[in-house]
C-alpha cells in the first residue's frame, strides 16, 4: 500500500526543545515527495504554544509542496489546545489511525 503515505510519531512533549527534530522529520518527508503526512500524536503527552506553531508551519509546508496532512490520536490536553485556538478548524484530525485509514485511505 504505497500511496505516498508518511507517518511521524513524536513521543513525550511536543515543545521548544522538540520542535527543530520534528520540523526535520517533516521537512525530509516532503522532500521525499511525500503526498499524505500523517502526524500521529498518541505518544505525545503534552503540546505548547511553540509545538502548536510547528505543527501550523509544517502544515504550510506541507500544503506548498501538494502534501495533505492529517493529525490523529489527539489526548484531552492536546484537543482543548486545538479547541481554544481554533485549530481544530485548521487542521483534520482524526480519533487514531484506523479512523484515518478508512477515511483518507478508502
Amino acid at each position: 500500500m504505497d500511496l505516498g503515505v508518511h507517518v511521524i510519531e513524536p513521543e513525550g512533549t511536543l515543545d521548544g526543545t522538540q520542535t527543530n527534530a520534528f520540523r526535520e522529520q517533516v521537512d525530509s518527508a516532503l522532500q521525499k515527495g511525500t503526498k499524505v503526512l500523517l502526524i500521529d500524536l498518541k505518544e505525545v503527552t503534552f503540546v505548547d504554544s511553540s509545538g502548536l506553531g510547528v505543527l501550523v508551519a509544517c502544515l504550510k509546508n506541507a500544503r506548498s509542496a501538494s502534501c495533505k496532512m492529517y493529525i490523529c490520536s489527539i489526548n484531552d490536553q492536546i484537543r482543548m489546545l486545538f479547541e481554544l485556538t481554533s485549530m481544530d478548524r485548521v487542521f483534520e484530525v482524526f480519533a487514531d489511525r484506523a479512523a484515518f485509514e478508512a477515511t483518507v485511505l478508502k
